[in-house]
C-alpha cells in the first residue's frame, strides 16, 4: 500500500490497548493531527462513551463511534486516528477504512482489563472486565484482522515501540 499524507492513520482495538498514546506519537511524528474517538465524542454529545453507554445504550454508543470516526477519516488535514474498537463492526466504516492504514494493536484481555481500572470514561458492560474485553476480542477479531495493515502487542512492545514499528512500515511503503 502506498501510504502518502493524504492517507489516514487509524490506530485501533480495544480499550486499554494504548490507542490514544500510540496515535498522539504518530501525529508528533509525522506532524499531523490527532483525532480521539474518545474525544470527538465528548466535544459532539458532550459526555464520556461511560456515560453514553449507561444513558442511551450501547448500540447507540457504539453506532456514534462510528461516525465519528467516518467524519475523523474525512477531516483534512488528514488525521492520525484513535478509534473505538466498536467501530469495526460497522460494514460502512470497514469500508471506509479501506483508504486508510489501519494498525491494530491486540492486547491480552488480562492485560488490557488491568488498564482500563484506571480511566472512568470507558464504559464497563460487565463487572469481569476481563471477561468482557475477551468476548468483545473474540467477536471483533475476524473484522480486526480484516481492516488491519499492521498488528502489534502492546502488552509486549512499548508506544514508543509501537510507534516506531509503524513509522518504519510507512517508510517502507513508500519506497515500493
Amino acid at each position: 500500500m502506498q501510504v502518502m499524507t493524504d492517507t489516514p492513520i487509524v490506530v485501533m482495538g480495544l480499550m486499554g490497548a494504548g490507542k490514544s498514546t500510540v496515535a498522539r506519537q504518530l501525529a508528533d511524528a509525522l506532524g499531523r493531527p490527532m483525532r480521539d474517538s474518545d474525544a470527538d465524542l465528548e466535544a459532539r454529545y458532550g459526555t464520556t462513551a461511560a456515560a453514553m453507554a449507561a444513558g442511551v445504550g450501547a448500540d447507540e454508543l457504539h453506532a456514534r463511534e462510528a461516525l465519528v470516526l467516518r467524519e475523523a477519516l474525512a477531516a483534512r488535514p488528514t488525521p492520525v486516528i484513535a478509534a473505538a474498537a466498536s467501530t469495526v463492526e460497522d460494514p460502512e466504516t470497514r469500508r471506509a477504512l479501506a483508504s486508510a492504514f489501519v494498525v491494530f494493536l491486540d492486547g491480552p484481555p488480562e492485560v488490557l482489563a488491568e488498564r482500563m481500572k484506571s480511566s472512568p470514561h470507558r464504559p464497563h458492560f460487565k463487572p469481569d472486565l476481563v471477561r468482557m474485553l475477551t468476548e468483545q476480542r473474540d467477536l471483533r477479531l475476524p473484522r480486526f484482522r480484516e481492516v488491519a495493515d499492521l498488528t502489534v502487542d502492546p502488552s509486549t512492545n512499548t508506544p514508543e515501540e509501537i510507534a516506531a514499528t509503524v513509522l518504519a512500515r510507512l517508510d517502507s511503503a513508500k519506497t515500493r
